[in-house]
């Protein structure tokens, strides 16, 4: 099934509610701005239909990212789930994606990814 970025916005608004300030579109991608003032960029291909982007900018004293990604970089070929890899926390550190390799499977585990990390560094402040 093709998946598009309005499928992806109403999941967004809806199943993570709690952690989504807003949606909008800009250009060819939406961005999904975040309750603790970080933003995720979704992309989706519109040439090749399983080509995806998700990239998470964190507004932390580091200013982390972490990106999903299955754009074919040969850089990242020695990874066994090629092209699918994980950047985390910065562009260099990259690994093998911990969530589905599907557009929806993978978008939804990534939300919640987001999800969970925010919640632990709310729980770090408390401390």
């Amino acid at each position: 099934m093709h998946h598009t970025l309005a499928d992806l916005q109403r999941i967004a608004d809806i199943q993570f509610s709690d952690i989504v300030l807003t949606t909008f579109m800009i250009e060819h991608k939406l961005r999904i701005m975040l309750r603790d003032m970080g933003f995720i960029d979704v992309h989706l291909s519109q040439k090749l239909s399983e080509i995806f982007s998700f990239h998470w900018e964190t507004k932390d004293e580091v200013g982390a990212i972490y990106r999903y990604d299955n754009f074919p970089d040969k850089n990242w070929s020695y990874l066994p789930s090629y092209p699918h890899h994980f950047h985390r926390g910065t562009q260099n550190v990259v690994e093998v994606p911990p969530f589905p390799l599907t557009i929806l499977e993978g978008f939804i585990s990534f939300m919640e990814f987001v999800r969970r990390e925010i919640e632990q560094s709310k729980i770090g402040l408390s401390k």
